[in-house]
């Protein structure tokens, strides 16, 4: 269990810390495709939308190595599943759909990696 939430943090966190960068630094040729609600977000939800992916991405990769704060990991993993709720919500409003259920699947891997760290698979068991 605890190889598959290793597998599952560093996955859902590059995914994470990926999307931090599209959100802090938009490229409006790429993203008119398929992200077009990046553009059209206002900057002050961009940015702290942004900061947030980044920062629970890479507590999810790396806070696990460092003794004194793995508890951040599943802190982190529960603050997407807060993060993919309003995510859902922002892109129902919209009618963007695909984005809904990226959004779900998003969710779902957070609520696992939350409750496998709380509960299941703890850092210092």
């Amino acid at each position: 269990m605890n190889i598959a939430l290793w597998i599952l943090q560093v996955v859902v966190g590059a995914f994470f810390v990926y999307h931090m960068t599209l959100l802090l630094r938009p490229n409006p040729e790429r993203l008119r495709q398929g992200m077009k609600y990046v553009l059209e977000m206002p900057s002050g939800l961009r940015v702290f939308t942004g900061v947030a992916d980044g920062l629970a991405g890479i507590a999810l990769i790396f806070a696990g190595f460092i003794r004194p704060v793995d508890w951040l990991v599943p802190m982190a993993a529960a603050g997407l599943v807060l993060l993919m709720i309003g995510a859902i919500v922002f892109h129902l409003f919209r009618r963007e759909y695909p984005n809904i259920a990226l959004n779900a699947v998003l969710l779902l891997l957070s609520a696992f990696i939350a409750y496998g760290r709380f509960a299941v698979q703890r850092f210092d068991a």
